[in-house]
């Protein structure tokens, strides 16, 4: 059978491409980040992935690890053991399992712009959602259970300044002549 006619054509060299951001992105591809800096020192290049996993604790596969259980119909009550795997590195378990323990901190914020038209639709009109609906600053067009959801927002996401901005609202203020 004849060959193909492209397979006789001459290789070029492509001036275009960069041969430096080529060789990057395969080692890239090939050999991705670690994120965790404990897995990261903890990993050896010489050992497949599933060993160093298994090395540090973790999962692989975890079909492997959490197999279903198969019904048995006529009291075949089989167990499969098998040989715990022995964990080398367990730092980084306790490592893992002691960051996912700490308690994440709300960090939802919202925009000065957005902090600012609430802090003036308060200061003008308190609680009236109607008043806010229909004044000029409203560009929106935020109906009054869009304008009453942002406040709410404000006051989750802010608290502390939403009662430091309440109370100077509150508290009259003396002008000194």
């Amino acid at each position: 059978m004849p060959k193909a006619k492209q397979s006789k054509r001459r290789k070029r060299f492509d001036y275009n491409t960069d041969r430096k951001k080529l060789k990057k992105k395969f080692i890239k591809k090939a050999k991705p980040r670690i994120e965790h800096a404990q897995i990261r020192n903890a990993w050896d290049d010489n050992k497949s992935t599933a060993r160093n996993l298994q090395e540090m604790g973790l999962s692989f596969d975890p079909n492997q690890t959490l197999p279903i259980k198969k019904q048995m119909l006529l009291g075949g009550d089989k167990e499969d053991r098998r040989p715990a795997h022995v964990i080398t590195k367990p730092y980084i378990l306790d490592k893992l399992q002691e960051e996912a323990s700490l308690q994440e901190k709300d960090s939802k914020t919202l925009s000065s712009d957005l902090i600012e038209y609430v802090q003036y639709m308060i200061r003008e009109h308190k609680d009236d959602y109607k008043a806010m609906a229909r004044d000029e600053k409203n560009y929106y067009q935020d109906t009054p259970k869009q304008i009453k959801r942002k406040i709410n927002e404000y006051k989750r996401c802010h608290p502390q300044h939403y009662e430091a901005f309440t109370s100077s609202l509150t508290a009259p203020e003396t002008m000194v002549q």
